[in-house]
């Protein structure tokens, strides 16, 4: 039976090399390529892909918003992210939307038709480096607090969706406000929790 793989890649050239490849090889199938959010999630839910290669900077709605909008209409889909930076921010921000594994763009054939059949399989692949990184991040120590953190309603709403995978602007549009209120609530967020980045914020946020 073959594992049934969808691309998500705005990058023509690196979509159709990717289909190609899973095609040439035995117990693979490519059943789609999209070149962004947009496409992926209006044709993906009837295609039902076993696992889904998922560009993490798409033209306008990034990979992570992606996977936020797919998950709900595909809960049996595994969800690889592609990314040509190892930045644990993004893995937070990942995994947090749904992702289940997650590797650099360099990696070799093999190693993401490893990857696929791991995923398929109930494993959660990624590349040592971002795996040490990861483990890096949970472990910091989270310091106690005298006092319990109070947040106010829109700093909440907010940090939610940074937590789901959103982009400042993308909250900005989806709450209403702008940019730079976005930007001075995650700021006031940060002091508040004590944390310098998004993925200190959305550990943070998933302890509380």
């Amino acid at each position: 039976m073959n594992i049934r793989v969808a691309i998500v890649e705005d990058d023509k050239s690196v979509r159709e090399n990717l289909c190609v490849l899973i095609n040439s090889k035995e117990g693979f199938s490519c059943v789609a390529s999209c070149p962004s959010t947009e496409d992926a999630c209006a044709r993906l839910p009837q295609l039902s892909p076993d696992v889904v290669l998922m560009d993490i900077h798409l033209p306008g709605k990034s990979g992570i918003a992606c996977v936020t909008k797919l998950r709900p209409m595909l809960p049996k889909t595994q969800i690889i992210m592609l990314t040509i930076e190892e930045d644990s921010e993004q893995v937070f921000d990942s995994m947090k939307a749904g992702a289940t594994g997650y590797l650099v763009k360099h990696s070799s054939l093999e190693e993401i038709l490893e990857a696929i059949a791991d995923v398929h399989s109930g494993g959660a692949p990624m590349s040592s480096q971002i795996a040490r990184k990861v483990v890096t991040t949970f472990r910091k120590p989270i310091e106690e607090e005298s006092t319990a953190v109070k947040l106010s309603a829109r700093e909440e709403a907010v940090l939610v969706l940074l937590a789901k995978g959103y982009r400042s602007k993308e909250v900005a549009k989806d709450l209403g406000i702008g940019l730079g209120t976005v930007n001075t609530y995650i700021r006031n967020i940060y002091e508040k929790l004590h944390v310098r980045s998004r993925a200190e914020a959305v550990a943070r946020f998933i302890q509380r």
